[in-house]
């Protein structure tokens, strides 16, 4: 497969007021067919960098460009082909879980066969199926990341941005979650995604970048991060000698 280029971060930087970087001069690369894990200790920048990736935090310190748009300049072209799972979903609750996800396919202008049979494929494989008919309000935390999850796939982003999408679901569900992410992977999809959880990055990622204070302090696939490590253990050696 020819990779190429689907999310470039170059000296992005975000402050909230004060000296003090949320993110500082970060840089990395995520390729086509990648799965590239991003983590750090709450509070290191992760969701900062995250939300201006999707474009939903404005920066002026940086670029980021989401197969090679802008997402300053071109950000209608950057979303059409990305989708964002952020960590706390916020859904339309007085919809049914139907009219959500087909309000959503409306927004990318899938064709009716299409988002009957994705709909149908990821509400069975997450179990959900069932209760499609009912209130987005009447729905669990897990419930409502399912449906956020299959509201983010059923476009086919070239580009998946998830923001801690383990937090909240079963082992089953993160199970399929994970068996669908090395599918897209497979098929050329890039996915970058925060996680708290090191085990999972490490069975999950091909590469990982670690942020401390805003900074990347270590990056790279994760044969060269570790170096005969685990993730957790190189995790820890990184950041205390930072």
């Amino acid at each position: 497969m020819n990779q190429k280029a689907m999310l470039e971060i170059k000296n992005y930087s975000k402050s909230y007021g004060g000296d003090k970087k949320a993110a500082d001069d970060v840089s990395l690369t995520v390729m086509s067919g990648d799965i590239y894990g991003f983590i750090g200790h709450n509070g290191a920048g992760k969701s900062t960098t995250i939300r201006a990736v999707v474009g939903v935090l404005e920066f002026s310190e940086g670029e980021i460009y989401i197969n090679g748009h802008s997402v300053k300049d071109e950000g209608m072209e950057c979303k059409k082909v990305t989708a964002y799972i952020p960590d706390n979903p916020d859904l339309y609750e007085n919809l049914t879980g139907t009219q959500y996800l087909n309000f959503i396919a409306d927004v990318f202008d899938i064709s009716e066969q299409k988002r009957k049979e994705s709909i149908k494929r990821y509400a069975d494989m997450f179990e959900i199926t069932d209760s499609l008919g009912d209130l987005i309000s009447s729905y669990s935390h897990g419930m409502k990341q399912k449906v956020a999850i299959i509201s983010a796939l059923i476009h086919e982003p070239k580009l998946l941005v998830l923001d801690e999408p383990f937090v909240g679901l079963d082992p089953k569900a993160a199970y399929t979650l994970k068996e669908i992410m090395h599918e897209m992977c497979d098929k050329g999809t890039a996915i970058f995604f925060s996680t708290h959880v090191l085990d999972v990055a490490e069975k999950l990622c091909n590469k990982v970048a670690i942020i401390k204070q805003g900074k990347i302090i270590a990056s790279g696939s994760m044969e060269e991060l570790t170096k005969g490590q685990s993730l957790e253990e190189r995790f820890l050696e990184v950041a205390n000698e930072q």
